[in-house]
């Protein structure tokens, strides 16, 4: 027995990496999959053969259920017709796992317009609208009565967490992300809906030229920066045993698990009146301290 036996999710960009793992992890718990990726390269800019057939050839060999979608999760209709797909072959959907995007970097004075469109589109574009569609399925079933919910994992990352050089696109669209979950958490708990986010750190196609040598697994030892470490985090969100955990952000690096609060006040300063710039001067040791420090640092995030 599975925790995931009679469930359908829907992975995407669950070609290769990180949501390959995932959809390996929630079929064998028992899950059916919906495997979808455009295949398209680690950069956006081109689209070949999807892996695809093959993450579910590898699940059908293990004795799972799955099949494969090459729908544009960020276009409207192509979210729409992933959701409308799972509905149709397998006959109900109870987890969404959005994790499709690429990397375009580029300093913010050299970023052109399409490099910034085309990430936050299909990071934040391509985590809604998935979402959107889910989300009113789940709603009409709880209209009608039925029980069940649903459960959305998304993917942040630490860039989005703590910021990033040269990837002003990337940044916002993976902080727009993680204020998403908090926002769709708190809007869909009423139809039991959950919607939680993990932030990997891990070796994909658009880590490993960053990392190099330092991702690289030692034979025989542990890999920390191993992608499958994701997956089974991602199956206990979507499970029956996190189903009073939602608007929850988890960093995941792999054998740690650290669960991330919103911006927190960290200072404050109070007076009766308007604020004048002379007066905000006068009291700024009691907003900094002894903090100097500037921005965090992050991690090699995914």
């Amino acid at each position: 027995m599975g925790a995931l036996d009679a469930k359908v999710a829907i992975v995407t960009g669950a070609g290769r990496g990180i949501g390959r793992g995932e959809a390996i992890a929630l079929a064998a718990e028992g899950a059916s999959v919906v495997v979808n990726d455009l295949g398209a390269s680690a950069d956006g800019t081109s689209v070949g053969s999807s892996p695809a057939d093959a993450v579910v050839e590898e699940i059908v060999a293990a004795g799972g259920r799955a099949v494969a979608d090459a729908n544009d999760v960020a276009s409207w209709t192509g979210a729409e017709a992933l959701v409308q797909g799972a509905l149709e072959h397998f006959g109900r959907l109870d987890v969404l796992v959005n994790n499709a995007g690429f990397l375009r970097d580029q300093m913010s004075f050299n970023m052109d317009e399409a490099a910034w469109d085309d990430v936050v589109r299909v990071h934040l574009k391509g985590h809604f609208a998935p979402s959107r569609f889910a989300a009113a399925h789940w709603r009409a079933r709880a209209k009608a009565g039925e029980e069940g919910g649903g459960a959305i994992v998304n993917t942040t990352s630490e860039a989005g967490l703590y910021g990033g050089t040269g990837q002003a696109n990337y940044v916002a669209a993976k902080a727009g992300i993680a204020g998403m979950t908090v926002g769709l958490a708190r809007e869909l708990g009423r139809y039991g809906v959950r919607v939680n986010a993990v932030a990997p750190r891990a070796r994909t196609r658009m880590t490993e030229a960053l990392l190099g040598e330092m991702a690289a697994g030692q034979e025989g030892a542990f890999d920390e920066w191993d992608p499958d470490n994701v997956g089974p985090v991602v199956a206990w969100l979507a499970s029956d045993a996190a189903a009073d955990v939602s608007g929850q952000v988890f960093v995941v690096v792999g054998g740690r698990l650290h669960r991330f609060r919103g911006w927190e006040m960290v200072a404050e300063v109070e007076q009766d009146g308007r604020w004048s710039m002379e007066a905000i001067e006068a009291r700024r040791g009691e907003l900094f301290g002894e903090d100097r420090s500037g921005p965090p640092t992050m991690g090699f995030g995914r």
